[in-house]
């Protein structure tokens, strides 16, 4: 049996809230309706749900500054605003808070399903992104950057993008021409040269685990070799 998505639902208008909870119930979602930002805060402590559905306008404490305390402890969770609000400034405030979507009063339960799966889907490929182990490195494409034990090197924005595409197809064949095309926007010779350079860059960064190689396939593209 597959785990429920959980959602704190946020609503002080009670005959809305209770639409929108059964509506989602409905469609194999868990559901705590709450309908002011006290209760939703300590719900979100109680349950530790999958995403944050808030309304902006409430009592005793509003959408914004309960996002606002919930991203001081959790930069992670995805945040959904409501409101009948349209002024681009309170748009912008929603983003600059930690929120991850905003959606208009009214709305249809097809539109927040959708913009729910979005973001615990983006969330999800995030994560995998945080940690792809080669050998005794982490890389983390997000933040650019190989771990190994304490030691924590820099990767510049292309050396990022190169290295997750060799992990991707680890142990086979890059194609050179794909990669260039990705990366550099076309291959040119002059792109071709330079991605050799960061080939060489990738190998001195990578130096530490012999068990790590990066090989260059004559006429074809270059190899990660790891286990």
């Amino acid at each position: 049996m597959h785990n429920k998505i959980k959602i704190v639902y946020a609503e002080d208008e009670l005959s809305l809230g209770k639409i929108v909870k059964e509506s989602l119930e409905s469609r194999d979602f868990n559901v705590y309706h709450c309908a002011d930002g006290y209760s939703a805060l300590a719900t979100y402590h109680e349950v530790s749900p999958d995403i944050l559905v808030l309304d902006i306008m409430m009592p005793k404490k509003d959408g914004f500054t309960l996002a606002k305390e919930i991203r001081l402890e959790n930069k992670q969770i995805p945040i959904i605003f409501l409101t009948a609000k349209s002024q681009t400034k309170d748009v912008v405030e929603g983003f600059e808070l930690g929120g991850n979507d905003y959606l208009k009063k009214p709305f249809s339960m097809e539109e927040l399903i959708v913009r729910i799966h979005s973001l615990l889907e983006r969330q999800k490929r995030n994560k995998s992104l945080d940690c792809i182990l080669i050998n005794t490195y982490n890389f983390n494409y997000i933040k650019q950057t190989l771990i190994r034990q304490d030691e924590i090197v820099k990767l510049t924005h292309r050396e990022a993008e190169l290295l997750f595409h060799l992990c991707e197809k680890r142990n086979e064949i890059l194609d050179r021409t794909y990669v260039l095309n990705k990366i550099w926007g076309d291959d040119d010779f002059f792109n071709a040269r330079s991605m050799d350079v960061f080939i060489t860059k990738l190998r001195k960064k990578l130096i530490k685990d012999k068990n790590v190689q990066i090989l260059n396939v004559r006429g074809f593209g270059y190899k990660l070799v790891c286990s």
